[in-house]
C-alpha cells in the first residue's frame, strides 16, 4: 500500500463528502486544499452501491426504464468530487499559470502543478514525464511528430526518419494510433509496417516473428496497450523486449488500459504512453503523454507559442525544459485539476478492487451473452486476460438499429467501427455493437442488455 500513500499525498477521498456550494466558496481559500484535494480511504473490495451513489447520472430514468450505462469505454461518466473540484477551482481561483505573479495566478499555477504532480503519482510517474495535451489522439499526434523529427535515422543528415526507416503499428489499432503514424510516413519517406491478431483477437506474434517484423530498420513501435474492440491486452512487455533489442522506440496507447488497472510505467516497457482524461471518470479536454524523461529531453517540441519557450529572439528561439516544451499557450487548467480529482476517486476506491470487479462483470458477461442466438463475439471468449470492451454483431442487424432498440429500453452501447476499422475488417465484418462497463456496472444492467438484445431479435422476427 505504500504506493497507494504515495499517490495520495495530493488528493484523498471520502464517500460521505459532498459538494460545497458556490455560494461557500471562501474568501481566501487554498488552492488545492479547495478545489482538488478529497479525503481517501483505500478499499480492497468494490462496493458498487456506494460507488453508483457518487453518480447521480446513474440514477436517470430514461422514459420508463433506468439509464443502464454500458458504453464506458467511449466516454465514462464523472463523479459529484470530480465535479466539484472543476467548479471550486473555476469559482474560487480562475488565473492563468506560470504567467500572472498576483494571488490568483500563483494559487491556479499550484494548483495545475500539484495537479500533474498526482497524474504522475497515479501511474508511478516523475512529475516532469507528465505532459498535457487536450486528449490521447494529441498525445499521439505529439509522439509521433516529434519522434520522427527526433530520433536518429535515415533523414536529412542522419536525423530523423526517412526512406528505409520503419514504423511498426497494429491492425487493432485505434485510428488515433495508426493514422498519426501513416502521415508520419507519408512525411518522412519511412515504412508502416504491423502486427496482425488471431480470429481471437490478440497479437500474433509467433507470425510477427517468422515476418520479422520488428528488426535492424524498426525505428518506433507503436501499440495499442489494450483493444478498444475485443479487449484484448497486448503482450507489450514482451514487444518492447524485441523493440529495445532493436533500439527501437515503443509508444502505447493506454486509452483502454489505465482506467481500468493498476499501472506503474517503469514496468510496462514502453518509452511513451498516452491515455485520456474522459475515459477514467475525468472531463474531457485533457489528455497525458508519459514519457522517460531522458527521451523527452531529446524530441523537438510538436507546436510553438508562449511558455514552451526559453529565449526568443527575431532570429531565433529556445525551448524550455520537458514537459513544458511541450505545452504551448494556455494549457487546459480546470481539465487537469479535473483529471487529477478522477485519479484521486480512482486510487481512493483501489485500482485493484476497480480491475476485480470489473473482471467479476466480464466474466457475467460473457456468460450472459452466449445464452442469446445469432449472437457472434469479437474477441477472446474466456474471461481470463481481457479487459471489460465486448464487441459482437446479432445476426445481420445493422448495429445502429440494434442501437436504437436499445436505447428505447434506456440502454446505451455504441455501434460503428469503433474507430478501429481495419480490425473489423479483419474479423470480415463492417462494424459491430459494443457494450464496455467500469466500477459502476452491475450484474443487473447486464440482464437488461440480454433481455434487450432478445427483443430486438423479436422486434426483427429473427429465427421466426
Amino acid at each position: 500500500m505504500a504506493r497507494s500513500s504515495a499517490r495520495n499525498a495530493h488528493f484523498s477521498r471520502s464517500s460521505s463528502r459532498r459538494p460545497t456550494p458556490a455560494r461557500d466558496v471562501p474568501r481566501s481559500p487554498d488552492p488545492v486544499s479547495e478545489t482538488i484535494r478529497v479525503e481517501t480511504a483505500v478499499h480492497d473490495t468494490l462496493d458498487v452501491a456506494r460507488v453508483r451513489a457518487d453518480f447521480p447520472i446513474l440514477a436517470r430514468m430514461m422514459g420508463d426504464n433506468p439509464l443502464t450505462y454500458l458504453d464506458s469505454a467511449n466516454t465514462s461518466q464523472k463523479p459529484r468530487d470530480v465535479v466539484a473540484a472543476m467548479a471550486a477551482h473555476d469559482l474560487g481561483h480562475t488565473a492563468n499559470v506560470a504567467r500572472a505573479m498576483h494571488t490568483l495566478g500563483a494559487e491556479a499555477t499550484a494548483a495545475f502543478e500539484t495537479a500533474r504532480a498526482t497524474i504522475a503519482a497515479f501511474i508511478g510517474a516523475r512529475d516532469d514525464e507528465i505532459v498535457f495535451a487536450k486528449n490521447a489522439s494529441e498525445a499521439l499526434n505529439l509522439a509521433a511528430h516529434s519522434l520522427t523529427a527526433g530520433l536518429p535515422g535515415s533523414g536529412e543528415g542522419g536525423h530523423g526518419l526517412g526512406p528505409g526507416d520503419e514504423i511498426v503499428v497494429s491492425i487493432a489499432e485505434h485510428h488515433s494510433n495508426l493514422v498519426p503514424w501513416q502521415m508520419a510516413c507519408q512525411r518522412t519517406g519511412a515504412t508502416l509496417r504491423w502486427f496482425d491478431v488471431t480470429d481471437e483477437g490478440r497479437f500474433d506474434l509467433d507470425r510477427a516473428r517468422e515476418q520479422n517484423l520488428v528488426n535492424e530498420r524498426t525505428k518506433i513501435v507503436a501499440v495499442t496497450a489494450m483493444s478498444n474492440v475485443t479487449g484484448a491486452p497486448t503482450p507489450l512487455a514482451e514487444i518492447a523486449e524485441w523493440a529495445h533489442g532493436h533500439g527501437a522506440v515503443v509508444v502505447a496507447d493506454g486509452s483502454q488500459l489505465v482506467p481500468h488497472q493498476p499501472v506503474d510505467v517503469v514496468d510496462l516497457g514502453a518509452d511513451l504512453l498516452a491515455f485520456t482524461g474522459h475515459k477514467m471518470c475525468g472531463p474531457t479536454g485533457i489528455g497525458v503523454l508519459w514519457g522517460r524523461r531522458d527521451l523527452l529531453a531529446t524530441m523537438p517540441p510538436f507546436l510553438g507559442g508562449g511558455e514552451m519557450i526559453a529565449v526568443v529572439t527575431m532570429e531565433e528561439s529556445t525551448y524550455a525544459n520537458p514537459p513544458h516544451r511541450f505545452e504551448a499557450g494556455t494549457p487546459p487548467i480546470t481539465e487537469a485539476i479535473g483529471l487529477a480529482a478522477a485519479c484521486a476517486y480512482l486510487d481512493g476506491w483501489g485500482m485493484a478492487a476497480i480491475r476485480d470487479h470489473e473482471g467479476a462483470i466480464t466474466a457475467y458477461a460473457l456468460e450472459r451473452l452466449a445464452t442469446v442466438p445469432h449472437l457472434r463475439l469479437l474477441g477472446p471468449t474466456s474471461p481470463q486476460g481481457r479487459g471489460g470492451a465486448i464487441s459482437f454483431t446479432l445476426a445481420d442487424l445493422h448495429p445502429h438499429d440494434i442501437m436504437q432498440v436499445l436505447d428505447s429500453r434506456g440502454v446505451a452501447v455504441r455501434g460503428g467501427h469503433h474507430c478501429a476499422r481495419p480490425l473489423h475488417e479483419r474479423f470480415g465484418v463492417q462494424s459491430s455493437v459494443r457494450m464496455s462497463s467500469y466500477l459502476y456496472t452491475t450484474t443487473e444492467e447486464i440482464d437488461r442488455l440480454v433481455d434487450g438484445l432478445r427483443a430486438t431479435l423479436a422486434f426483427f422476427k429473427v429465427g421466426q
